[in-house]
């Protein structure tokens, strides 16, 4: 669209918008492929990129996987920033007329578009050969010793047992220390524990442990997704341009 009010040259406003809209769609992608670089690690393992039969991992260590790819979406984004921060260094203009823009804009406008691109093809192909791990998302769940449900407990015990807040807080606290320091499950020591086993029934303790309690949202945050997919699948194609009649499709 036409900019209805300019002087010789067009204001950078919109530029320096476009290229900022650019540099936050590579933050998002590197906010993925930095959590897939996370739960990639060795001791975690809950996520893995596509390895392709005789792809090398490392070149000095032979049994490791890196993430390349997420790593190159990662250095991506970071030049993507690199473009959003010279477009708004070109909005101030001598007298509305110079341009000291036009050299860097030659080079950030087609940079930034070809490097989006690139990194949106790379998180594509990211996403449909990830590899889920849901073995290894148990055994770190249970590594963790019900450390995990310290908040569901203390709210159990302030909220059926009453006990005052503070006093809830210290007796979970003193037993999850107690876990972490003699690797020994946070339920065992609760259920033993004098002050939970005196004002808190045994099941309502269970009940805090209990793994459906932590994914009751799920359906509906995927049913969100959902349609929200479905939004986009629609709005694209309405926004796809009319095949001629007899054009071959």
């Amino acid at each position: 669209r036409a900019d209805p009010v300019s002087t010789q040259i067009v204001q950078r406003d919109r530029h320096a918008a476009l290229l900022a809209a650019i540099a936050i769609l590579g933050g998002s992608l590197e906010r993925l492929a930095t959590e897939v670089r996370n739960l990639q690690h060795s001791e975690i393992g809950e996520l893995q990129e596509p390895f392709r039969s005789g792809q090398k991992g490392s070149s000095a260590m032979p049994h490791k996987r890196n993430p390349i790819l997420s790593e190159r979406i990662a250095g991506l984004a970071r030049l993507l920033r690199g473009y959003a921060h010279t477009a708004l260094e070109n909005q101030p203009l001598w007298h509305e007329r110079d341009i000291s823009h036009s050299s860097a804009e030659r080079v950030i406008l087609p940079d930034a578009t070809i490097v989006l691109h690139y990194a949106l093809v790379r998180t594509t192909g990211l996403i449909e050969g990830l590899v889920a791990r849901p073995e290894r998302m148990r055994e770190n769940i249970e590594r963790g010793l019900g450390l995990h449900a310290s908040s569901r407990v203390l709210l159990a015990l302030v909220e059926q047992a009453g006990l005052p807040r503070e006093e809830a807080y210290a007796v979970v606290q003193r037993a999850a220390l107690r876990a972490a320091d003699e690797r020994r499950p946070l339920r065992d020591l609760l259920a033993t524990d004098p002050t939970v086993a005196a004002r808190l029934p045994l099941t309502a303790l269970e009940a805090c442990f209990d793994d459906a309690a932590f994914l009751r949202h799920a359906p509906a945050v995927i049913a969100r997704l959902d349609r929200l997919d479905a939004e986009l699948a629609a709005r694209a194609s309405s926004a796809s341009p009319p095949v001629p009649a007899g054009a071959v499709r």
